[in-house]
């Protein structure tokens, strides 16, 4: 079995993002028998707050993964340190970062689907166009963020990379948390593969956050659940459970498309 913790990080605006970098981080390094920790989505400036990811832009050798290296290194534990927004070649990117024990680099995934059409996120990012799959101590594991959720596309070539498992950062809403919840089920019930998605807490720029982080298994029960409020949800992940679906009901054999 597999210990997984997520730490559905408040991001409200009454912290600056060198104050919450520093408290992620050493919540972090404050975690003990876990194998693999999330993050939420650009939790050091809130999903929301388009102006200060732009301000706040930095390259990937920057002070927040920088330090969020460190952390994984410290608590000696493989680190989805959520997503930040990148700076690179002139463009700005909402990218995942998942770091060793050791602290180094082991996937980065830049966000595909840009969430509020002309006047959100695609006025600030750029989308990025590569899949990410890894292995990890969950199995073959897919990177997806926040938004990503609503395309199911994504998560089936996912799962024809090889993916076992879904990693999700997340800053999703709560005026809609009932479709985070049923689509999260959906795709783990559609991919018979293990969702771990991590959302963000708190309120900035006048966006309160849903919390209700989630583990769902392959067959699309929710193992774990958080509130909405900040907390550290934990979660026991059997790698094999998908392998071991997929064989005993082989529904994904029958695809047409």
């Amino acid at each position: 079995m597999t210990r997984v913790a997520l730490v559905q990080l408040d991001s409200s605006d009454t912290e600056t993002p060198a104050d919450r970098l520093d408290r992620a981080a050493g919540i972090v390094e404050r975690l003990v028998d876990v194998d693999l920790a999330v993050l939420p989505e650009l939790w050091h400036v809130g999903a929301f707050d388009l102006e200060l990811a732009k301000a706040e832009a930095q390259p990937i050798d920057g002070p927040v993964v920088t330090r969020m290296r460190a952390a994984a290194r410290t608590a000696g534990i493989t680190l989805h340190m959520g997503s930040f927004a990148e700076a690179s070649a002139g463009n700005r990117y909402n990218t995942s970062v998942v770091i060793d024990a050791d602290g180094e680099i082991l996937a980065t995934y830049r966000k595909q689907h840009l969430f509020g059409w002309e006047d959100g996120e695609p006025s600030v990012m750029t989308a990025g166009d590569s899949l990410t799959v890894l292995p990890t101590a969950l199995g073959a594991t897919g990177l997806a963020t926040c938004y990503d959720l609503r395309f199911p596309e994504l998560f089936r070539r996912l799962v024809d990379s090889g993916a076992e498992t879904f990693l999700l950062s997340s800053g999703w809403p709560i005026t809609r948390i009932e479709h985070w919840q049923v689509l999260a089920r959906a795709r783990a019930i559609e991919d018979q593969a293990w969702v771990v998605a991590c959302n963000g807490a708190g309120n900035h720029v006048g966006v309160q956050l849903g919390g209700h982080s989630v583990v769902v298994d392959p067959r699309g029960t929710v193992v774990a659940e958080a509130g909405v409020e900040e907390e550290i949800l934990y979660a026991e992940i059997d790698p094999a459970a998908a392998r071991d679906w997929r064989m005993a009901f082989p529904v994904l054999a029958d695809r047409r498309l």
